[in-house]
């Protein structure tokens, strides 16, 4: 495959290392709005996205109209995997939707939507997700999914649509690779997914070379020093643009709701605003951008 057209773009040569870091779960509980901000000031993680559905949403909405300089998504989301820190759709908790659980919350995982789910009630409930934001005065610059639920074949349409209609960009990558396989995203054939991303691109729409994700929700083991770990995934890059899915959480709340994930994701918190980090991403030449770059470099993507 050719390489990106949006590295020329934003302005940078072809073996360019361009990075997204991303908060993800921005709006989940007040510690991930905590850090997302923090964060975002210290310069590395430069996006996040919201997920509208969530308790703490309203808190963050509140802090994107006092500051329209965040880089602020949209965190599509079908799914509630805490156990016993739960949420649910905008639109309906009706049972017969097959959208939620006996609690009336969305379901904890892909492999448990039912397969009697409304697939035209999934796809309202990502409309009232993206109009939520909108009309809260948060100028979202992108749109992605939590836990990928969104980016299912079922729902790939209306998630690319929804992202347009609104001049945001729908997080797409041009290739699948085998991580994203065994994660059961898509269906789709290499060459079906070429012909789908080519289109995208022929409209302009900015796409994303590589993905990755927090160690522990992927294939990487644990490990005590969690710094070189990140380290070692960062020196491994090929070039290109990447999204690294991240999951900051400041201390304070992210301890009772998932105690097993808390440690990774404070550590993250900590370690993407840290000295040593600069420096190493300063070492390997990797740039961090974000969305709002993007939009900006790219203007009328989509339309058309």
């Amino acid at each position: 495959m050719q390489p990106n057209p949006l590295l020329a773009k934003l302005g940078y040569p072809p073996d360019a290392r361009l990075v997204i870091f991303h908060a993800d779960d921005v709006g989940m509980c007040h510690g991930s709005n905590r850090a997302f901000v923090e964060l975002f000031d210290a310069g590395i993680v430069r996006s996040g996205s919201l997920m509208a559905c969530c308790p703490w949403a309203p808190e963050m909405l509140a802090i994107a109209r006092r500051r329209p300089e965040l880089d602020l998504g949209v965190h599509l989301t079908l799914t509630s995997e805490w156990t016993g820190y739960r949420w649910g759709p905008l639109t309906t908790r009706d049972p017969a939707s097959g959208l939620v659980d006996e609690f009336g919350c969305f379901w904890p995982n892909l492999e448990s939507f039912p397969p009697h789910l409304d697939v035209e009630l999934a796809k309202a409930e990502l409309r009232a997700q993206v109009e939520l934001v909108q009309r809260a005065g948060a100028d979202f610059t992108h749109v992605d999914a939590h836990m990928g639920a969104a980016l299912l074949p079922s729902f790939l349409p209306t998630y690319v649509e929804v992202a347009l209609a609104h001049g945001a960009a729908p997080f797409i990558l041009r290739t699948i690779d085998p991580a994203i396989r065994a994660r059961n995203l898509t269906a789709a054939s290499d060459e079906h997914w070429a012909h789908f991303v080519a289109g995208l691109e022929t409209r302009g729409v900015p796409l994303i070379d590589h993905f990755r994700i927090t160690p522990g929700y992927g294939p990487e083991v644990e490990t005590a020093d969690r710094a070189a770990l990140y380290e070692r995934i960062l020196h491994e890059l090929p070039p290109g643009v990447t999204y690294f899915s991240l999951h900051p959480n400041a201390p304070g709340d992210i301890e009772m709701i998932a105690p097993d994930h808390a440690p990774r994701r404070i550590f993250e918190y900590e370690y993407f605003q840290s000295d040593r980090l600069r420096r190493f991403l300063e070492q390997e030449k990797i740039v961090p951008i974000g969305y709002r770059e993007v939009r900006a470099a790219v203007h009328d993507f989509g339309r058309g």
